[in-house]
């Protein structure tokens, strides 16, 4: 039997909410509506939603604490999070990036980006229906088991990075421009700016700890994955 997608709308505005969940529910998904970060833990608390669709302007705590605080979360960390807002500047759209969202989306969008945005976060979480396992130098990623390890030591990854850092280590020294790796790892259907690359690439690095040094920037033409690093030089 298919499971129905779990949508919880973080969402202090009535109206926008009760649009977002309509939409969602006559396109197959289960939506549940929260109007503040206290009400949207209590559904948290209860039981995982697939996919966060939260506002940035909320009472009390905003969405970008609460996104840091749930990114914090290890049982929260996986879920994939779209911020919704009315900022469009760039570099609101990346301090919602670093907080931890995995999209964005600027107020007022429709309902066919909405859509596309929550399925092309979805297809990340479970980016490969593969059983491979690829190993680069110390790190090893797990694609039937969703882990991935660096120094026999596993690391807590989110479902976009895991996409990324598949993709560059099955595809590894050769260098991916920004917008190759948009259309192989978020699909070229999803309109999104080639800096998410960066943010990611840069979350990606936090979480591989010193694994990290075998993903390079190539300075004006992209990223590689390479299995010859550097030594460390110790004091």
């Amino acid at each position: 039997m298919k499971t129905v997608p779990r949508v919880l709308i973080v969402e202090d505005e009535p109206a926008i909410a009760e649009l977002i969940a309509v939409n969602l529910k006559h396109n197959g998904f289960a939506p549940v509506w929260a109007g503040d970060g206290v009400a949207a833990q209590r559904e948290l608390d209860a039981e995982l939603p697939d996919v966060i669709l939260l506002d940035w302007m909320l009472p009390g705590q905003s969405g970008l604490s609460l996104a840091r605080k749930w990114r914090a979360d290890s049982r929260c960390k996986a879920v994939p999070i779209i911020l919704l807002t009315a900022r469009s500047d760039e570099s609101d759209k990346i301090a919602g990036l670093d907080a931890g969202a995995d999209d964005y989306i600027t107020k007022p969008f429709s309902t066919k980006e909405l859509l596309a945005r929550v399925r092309s976060v979805l297809r990340r979480r479970a980016p490969e229906q593969t059983t491979d396992t690829v190993t680069i130098g110390e790190l090893v990623l797990d694609a039937g088991t969703h882990r991935v390890m660096y120094q026999g030591q596993s690391l807590k990854i989110g479902p976009t990075e895991f996409k990324l850092l598949h993709y560059l280590m099955t595809h590894s020294e050769r260098v991916h421009s920004r917008g190759q790796l948009l259309d192989k790892v978020w699909g070229d259907h999803v309109y999104i700016e080639e800096r998410t690359v960066d943010v990611h690439v840069k979350r990606l690095r936090e979480v591989l700890g010193q694994g990290g040094r075998h993903v390079e920037t190539v300075r004006g033409a992209g990223y590689r994955l390479t299995a010859m690093v550097a030594p460390t030089i110790s004091a």
